[in-house]
């Protein structure tokens, strides 16, 4: 009776097998699906339903305005955080003009590049949801949702976790005792 059993055990795996394989190359197709985007508004709209079916965070509406812009114009748009990351920025969401700044070199083709548009995207959909404690809370829910993006396409984001979290906890920066 047991050897039935491993002998059922052993059909079933390659059964089971051909059914992944036969569906992969659907869900293949839908993950690669971004990169077929003919410009930045259709790309756009790919991570918008992304992040309908990935968040709770409800889609804004009216899609921010996307533009490519130097490191120099983020630091004078945004110098606090240029300071802070001035070699790292790679996009800024200004929830003022709803616009997302992504910096130049940037290639729609590139899912690291792309998944710093969907963390942007995450920003703009946190500014319609009213008050954070500081503008680092908004932080820790993008870049894990950007972190959920890359890894379903089997990739890991490069991201200092420890400094996110400390700009999420909204803490005084420069304490020093007296």
């Amino acid at each position: 009776m047991r050897f039935l059993s491993r002998a059922r055990h052993r059909l079933a795996r390659p059964s089971i097998l051909c059914l992944l394989l036969l569906a992969a190359p659907v869900r293949a197709g839908e993950l690669l699906a971004w990169r077929e985007a003919p410009d930045m508004p259709a790309l756009v709209t790919h991570l918008e339903d992304w992040l309908d079916a990935a968040s709770d965070l409800p889609r804004r509406a009216a899609a921010p305005a996307v533009r490519l812009t130097s490191r120099a114009h983020v630091a004078r748009i945004a110098p606090m955080r240029a300071a802070s990351d001035a070699s790292h920025t790679r996009g800024l969401y200004d929830p003022d003009s709803e616009t997302i700044w992504l910096v130049r070199p940037w290639s729609a083709k590139s899912p690291f590049d792309v998944s710093v548009l969907l963390h942007e995207l995450a920003h703009h959909r946190q500014a319609g949801q009213g008050h954070w404690y500081c503008p680092g809370a908004q932080e820790l829910p993008a870049y894990r949702l950007q972190q959920a993006w890359l890894n379903e396409l089997g990739l890991e984001p490069d991201v200092n976790w420890i400094a996110v979290i400390l700009e999420a906890g909204c803490t005084a920066r420069d304490i020093h005792p007296d």
